[in-house]
């Protein structure tokens, strides 16, 4: 992934009104903390397939929720939220898409049944175009391990008249973009971007 491809994602996602966090992966669990309001459910960090191919540690312990966010909510836990937490298997620069799984640690509801969904994001899952996408989505739909939907800012429609945030997924998206810890060199530590900047 190179400065372009996130200056780029960067960018797209402020024409969306997304805001944006950028920090270090051992920053994680505070940079969720002040993105997300209360109640919060979340689905555990770190499982899944880097854009390179490589499998990530769901172990690693620096890419983590805050502990106030419930992971194993109740249906009615999960209506209650105003933000879901969820990671995403990767990012889309062109577009400011990022690829949300439906598994079955529920990462798809977290996404979908909140006011405000925050996406973590790994910037090693940052690709630079859809071809760069499907490069990385072919292997997994060929062998029917892959169902994910392309997320591009927050859900809206104008099928009710007027243009409509929310009526089928978050009225905000807030990203988390994370680097590894030690790769930070001349990236602002903790730095925010949103759509009044």
């Amino acid at each position: 992934m190179s400065v372009a491809d996130r200056s780029t994602f960067k960018r797209r996602l402020d024409d969306l009104g997304v805001t944006v966090t950028e920090g270090a992966a051992s920053e994680c669990a505070d940079l969720i903390d002040e993105a997300a309001g209360d109640p919060a459910v979340g689905v555990a960090l770190g499982d899944g397939v880097a854009a390179d191919g490589d499998a990530t540690d769901a172990t690693d312990a620096t890419v983590a929720l805050p502990d106030r966010i419930e992971t194993d909510p109740t249906t009615a836990e999960l209506r209650a939220a105003h933000t879901g937490v969820t990671d995403a298997e990767l990012g889309v620069a062109a577009y400011g898409s990022v690829a949300i799984e439906a598994d079955r640690a529920g990462t798809e509801p977290v996404s979908l049944f909140v006011d405000r969904h925050v996406v973590v994001l790994r910037e090693a899952d940052l690709v630079p175009d859809m071809p760069d996408a499907f490069e990385w989505l072919g292997p997994r739909a060929r062998d029917g391990s892959a169902d994910v939907v392309f997320a591009t800012g927050p859900s809206a429609t104008a099928d009710m008249g007027g243009l409509v945030h929310g009526a089928h997924g978050p009225k905000e998206v807030h990203v988390v973009l994370l680097w590894e810890d030690g790769e930070d060199d001349g990236k602002p530590a903790n730095s925010e971007v949103t759509g009044d900047e």
